[in-house]
């Protein structure tokens, strides 16, 4: 499992760091071994057993990494939540996850407190400093691991809940063979060495920031340097020192990079690998970050339950506008819909994916697990793509994102990518709305840019030059912002609620 390779590191190379957190002394990969065996006994003393959930609201901070590491080594099941989280929505994961465990800030304890008596399960509420010194917690219980317990690849370890677009959020069960098949495909396809260095912007509770590139980092005996959140300009004077070799964001963050540098280029050739996931790049990006960075990013494509799937190659071409190959070990097709009939390159249809690296299933909920494996063993993604002669695969949306109107499909990305070409649109999103007439109509909610001016009909009129007239956006609204989640991908679900009557 992955854990025995970070302690055979802390054996190998007991010295070298392992985790650089701005701010605060580095740890060692001898002392973070330690210090993760530390804290397991103290969750042990704390009455955890194995199969617990041990539920983690933390802002990014050592203890949550801690904490995260002794979970799964003790047999628990580790839950990462968004520090942001409401009372509300802290509720229903404790509440739904049964969790008998939470690690929270000491300053929402008042409100935490509120709470318990409606979360019978939650016997083991402890709050704490994120910045407190973790050690002098864990000093006193022994640096000497205890039984250990079989290795399992079937073991639960982590329970990640998706984003809950079409429902209420699911708990995504992941196993510790999940865990290890999915960063050995990584470290395969991408080639990461003892010597990188990775500069870590990513929160923690997601798969991104958390399994593929702190997993990542250690699994391979690098160094991860965190940043306690994303700020652009420190980011890119970090980048631009030389120090790193390893950078991954989300497209809003390479957004905000590309914006600082446009006017000033910054070579980051150095760089022998920086990745963009979470939502699909923009193309204006990809050329851009090619003509002000010198390098070209590689997209890939993954999930919450499955880590990553395709990767466009470290070595080789990385194609604007596609998710690239299957990652080793990963098998991916294209079906029909309806029949489930695999297509041939070239045609649109749901992309099916199988591997060690998809999840167990879903917390208490069979039928949904159910729904989302075919009967031989095919996880439905519920995304839309095609696969290209060459086996490069590109998306083209979500299958609940397709709009059917006037009995003729419309894949909201392409919209989206003919409006971004329009220089008054700074962002934009297409979704469809019920119409009496053509059973839906393409809607587009559009961010105007400050120093740019468009209204409806040009904006029609531009995409009527360029698309299909059925795929031109019947009604288009000027908007501030769009809704989004943590990592700023699109919530087109909330954008449905605003803009369809």
């Amino acid at each position: 499992m992955f854990l025995d390779t970070i302690a055979r590191h802390s054996l190998d190379q007991a010295d070298k760091v392992a985790i650089d957190f701005s701010g605060a002394i580095p740890v060692s990969y001898g002392a973070l071994t330690q210090t993760v065996i530390r804290t397991g006994n103290y969750l042990q003393s704390l009455g955890v057993k194995p199969g617990d959930r041990v539920a983690v609201q933390l802002p990014k901070c050592l203890p949550f990494i801690y904490l995260h590491l002794a979970a799964i080594e003790i047999g628990a099941i580790f839950l990462p939540l968004n520090p942001a989280y409401p009372m509300a929505e802290l509720r229903y994961f404790l509440a739904d996850s049964a969790a008998r465990c939470l690690f929270a800030e000491s300053q929402k304890q008042a409100d935490i407190e509120l709470i318990l008596l409606k979360l019978p399960n939650l016997e083991l509420p402890v709050f704490i400093s994120a910045d407190e010194d973790w050690k002098s917690r864990v000093g006193a219980y022994a640096s000497d691991r205890g039984t250990p317990l079989p290795s399992d690849p079937d073991q639960t370890a982590m329970m990640l809940y998706t984003s809950g677009t079409t429902s209420r959020p699911k708990g995504a069960l992941i196993t510790q063979g999940n865990l290890t098949a999915n960063i050995e495909s990584l470290h395969q396809a991408w080639g990461w060495r003892q010597d990188d260095r990775l500069l870590h912007v990513l929160p923690l509770f997601h798969v991104h920031g958390l399994v593929v590139a702190l997993h990542g980092a250690l699994h391979a005996g690098a160094t991860a340097f965190l940043l306690p959140s994303f700020d652009a300009a420190a980011a890119l004077e970090l980048l631009s020192s030389g120090r790193f070799s390893v950078f991954m964001a989300v497209p809003t963050m390479h957004r905000r990079l590309f914006q600082l540098a446009q006017h000033r280029p910054v070579d980051l050739s150095h760089l022998r690998l920086m990745t963009s996931g979470s939502d699909r790049l923009p193309d204006d990006l990809f050329f851009g970050y090619q003509e002000v960075f010198n390098v070209t990013l590689l997209e890939r494509y993954g999930m919450t339950e499955t880590g990553m799937n395709l990767s466009n190659p470290l070595h080789g071409e990385r194609r604007v506008g596609s998710v690239g190959l299957p990652l080793p070990g990963v098998s991916a097709r294209i079906v029909d819909p309806a029949t489930e009939t695999p297509l041939p390159a070239g045609e649109i249809g749901e992309l099916q994916i199988k591997g060690a690296h998809v999840f167990k299933g879903y917390w208490r909920q069979p039928e949904k697990t159910a729904e989302a494996f075919t009967d031989d063993g095919w996880l439905r993604t519920g995304d839309l793509g095609l696969r290209e002669p060459d086996g490069y695969y590109t998306l083209k949306g979500r299958a609940k994102d397709l709009i059917i109107t006037g009995g003729l499909n419309v894949y909201p990305p392409e919209v989206e990518l003919a409006l971004m070409d329009h220089p008054a649109v700074a962002a934009c999103a297409v979704i469809g709305c019920p119409d009496a007439q053509w059973g839906e109509q393409v809607v587009a909610a559009i961010i105007p840019r400050a120093d740019a001016a468009a209204d409806e009909a040009e904006i029609s009129d531009f995409c009527r030059a360029r698309l299909a007239a059925y795929k031109v956006p019947r009604r288009v609204v000027f908007v501030d912002k769009l809704p989004a989640n943590a990592l700023g991908k699109i919530q087109k679900s909330k954008l449905r609620e605003s803009l369809c009557d």
